[in-house]
């Protein structure tokens, strides 16, 4: 691979990242977003030694075929990564199945790696609005999600879209809301996260963090409105 790929760490074995299948998951470096929920914001920043180096977790996967199903490349946002492609194609001739964790930041690039991608975890972070995304992620990034998101749907890929309840960031009405807009953009698999709260929130409860899910309006809503829906807790 010509260009090094720079892992931030990995999971051998996971049954949660890749719906069905077992799979190791690869967290990769860099992240142009600053979610105010996020939990893996040592993964932000690009170029920190870790320890992790891509070769040795190659051979990894070379020693576990047969016993595995799949790699996910997770972050971080995988789609900062330039050797990104270069990767998915050194583990699909392993003969892994490929999913990816992205919030869509780099279209060109996701466009080019999707006819090699499997599945695809979608995050949603807030109402479609340009606004509210922009001020959520930190970035002027929402033109480029929607593209991302626009050629998923059109791609007839496997792939779910998911949003994290932050209660800081988003209301039940908001989630409403989500859901009109995916279903417009003929979106059919959707899932509410449940939020953990950070070291650094001291305002958000239990009951703030529930209230999505407590919600049965809301949940008979979002099942009547996805093909498929469902609640992570």
């Amino acid at each position: 691979m010509s260009k090094k790929l720079l892992v931030g760490g990995v999971e051998t074995f996971s049954m949660v990242d890749y719906p069905g299948q077992m799979a190791a998951v690869v967290f990769l470096q860099g992240c142009p977003w600053r979610c105010p929920f996020c939990h893996n914001v040592d993964l932000q920043k690009i170029g920190k030694e870790t320890g992790f180096v891509w070769e040795k977790f190659v051979d990894f996967l070379r020693e576990r075929r047969g016993k595995l199903d799949a790699v996910v490349f997770s972050g971080g946002e995988p789609l900062v990564q330039d050797a990104l492609a270069d990767a998915i194609a050194e583990v699909k001739e392993l003969g892994y199945k490929i999913g990816i964790h992205t919030g869509g930041f780099r279209p060109e690039l996701f466009k080019r790696i999707l006819p090699e991608v499997d599945w695809v975890g979608f995050d949603i972070k807030t109402p479609l609005k340009s606004e509210r995304y922009d001020a959520a992620v930190g970035q002027k990034h929402f033109d480029k999600v929607m593209e991302s998101l626009k050629a998923l749907v059109a791609s007839g890929k496997s792939y779910e879209c998911r949003t994290t309840c932050d209660p800081r960031l988003l209301s039940v009405a908001d989630i409403y809301t989500i859901a009109d807009e995916l279903k417009a953009l003929d979106v059919k698999e959707y899932y509410l996260q449940q939020y953990r709260p950070i070291p650094s929130d001291k305002t958000s409860t239990e009951a703030d963090c529930e209230k999505f899910f407590d919600d049965k309006d809301l949940q008979l809503y979002l099942k009547k409105t996805f093909k498929i829906y469902d609640a992570r807790k």
